[in-house]
C-alpha cells in the first residue's frame, strides 16, 4: 500500500508550479518508478503528488529552425529507444536509455525523472553530458536554463529548487551533428541492474585523426563527469588502437573513483580505461574511421 495525502493532475506547467508553491507538502511525480518505491518503504501521509502526465509540452520531441532538439521531461525511455528521430540525431542517448531496467520499467520511466533523481549511476547522464545538454526549468520566479554539467551537486543532490519543475532537455545542433558515439554500461548482470560504471564517448574524425572528442563517466566520481584531460589529449591524435588505449588511461586521471559495495576503486579504474577505449573505438567507427 502507498500512504500519501492526495494526487492532482496539473493541466499546465504554470498550474503545477502554483500547486508546488502553495502546498509545501507537494511533490512532482513523473513515471513514479523511483518515487513509488520510496513511498512503499517510507510512507508520507502528508504528501500531495502533482502529476505532469496531462501536460502536452512535456511529452513532445521537437526541433526548431536552428536544429536545436528539445525533449520533454515526461518522454519515456521506451519511446526514445524506438523513436526514429532520436535514434537518427541522438542515438547514444536512445541506446543508453535502452539499458535501463526492463521493458516494463522503460515504458514508465522518464528522461526527466532519471535526471532529477540525481543518481550518479543514471544511464542518461553521461550521454547528456557529452551532448552538452541544457535543462529548461520552470519555477515560481519564472524559467531558467542550466547546463546539465552544473545540475548535479552531489550523490542524489541536484540544483532543482523547491517548487521547480524540469520542463525540457535542450541539445544544440552543433553538439550532436557530425559526431559518432557509443555508451557502455558495465554491470554485474546484462540487464535489470545498476551500472558499476557508465562511459560515453562522442567524437569527430577527419583525415584519420580525432578532430574533437568528448568523454563522460558515471559512477567514477560523486557526480557524473566529463574528462577534459583525456579530451584535450585526444585532439589531433591519429585514430589507432594504441592512441585510444592511451586516451582511456588519461580518463582514469580525470576521474575520482571510490570503493563501494558495488566495486572497488582499483576495479573501477580498470573499467574506466577499458570502457572509455571501447566506447571511443565504436564512436570512431561511426564517425568515419
Amino acid at each position: 500500500m502507498f500512504d500519501f495525502k492526495g494526487y492532482k493532475d496539473a493541466s499546465s506547467i504554470e498550474e503545477a508550479v502554483k500547486i508546488l508553491k502553495d502546498a509545501p507538502e507537494a511533490e512532482v511525480i513523473a513515471g513514479g518508478s523511483d518515487l513509488l518505491i520510496e513511498l512503499r518503504d517510507e510512507p508520507r501521509a502528508d504528501l500531495l503528488l502533482v502529476s505532469l502526465r496531462k501536460i502536452e509540452a512535456v511529452h513532445q520531441i521537437t526541433m526548431d529552425e536552428g536544429g536545436e532538439i528539445a525533449i520533454g521531461s515526461m518522454v519515456t525511455f521506451d519511446r526514445m529507444e524506438k523513436d526514429e528521430f532520436i535514434m537518427t540525431h541522438l542515438p547514444v542517448l536512445g541506446e543508453a536509455g535502452g539499458t535501463i531496467g526492463g521493458p516494463q520499467l522503460r515504458r514508465v520511466a522518464t528522461l526527466g525523472g532519471n535526471v532529477c533523481n540525481g543518481a550518479v549511476s543514471g544511464d542518461s547522464a553521461t550521454p547528456l553530458f557529452c551532448y552538452n545538454a541544457r535543462l529548461e526549468i520552470a519555477g515560481p520566479e519564472g524559467y531558467r536554463t542550466i547546463p546539465v554539467s552544473e545540475f548535479y551537486l552531489g550523490p542524489g543532490k541536484t540544483d532543482l529548487k523547491k517548487g521547480e519543475i524540469l520542463v525540457r532537455i535542450l541539445i544544440a545542433k552543433k553538439d550532436y551533428e557530425g559526431f559518432g558515439g557509443n555508451y557502455i554500461k558495465f554491470s554485474r548482470r546484462k540487464a535489470l541492474d545498476i551500472a558499476n560504471l557508465g562511459a560515453t564517448a562522442l567524437c569527430k574524425v577527419k583525415d584519420g585523426r580525432f578532430s574533437e572528442v568528448r568523454i563522460a563517466l558515471g559512477v567514477a566520481a560523486p557526480v557524473p563527469i566529463r574528462c577534459p584531460g583525456a579530451e584535450n589529449f585526444a585532439e589531433g591524435l591519429e585514430v589507432t588502437d594504441d592512441n585510444m588505449k592511451a586516451i582511456g588511461q588519461r580518463a582514469v586521471d580525470d576521474a575520482r573513483p571510490r570503493d563501494s559495495w558495488r566495486a572497488s576503486k582499483a576495479f573501477r579504474q580498470q573499467l574506466i580505461e577499458v570502457c572509455t577505449e571501447r566506447a571511443l573505438k565504436a564512436g570512431a567507427d561511426l564517425a568515419g574511421k
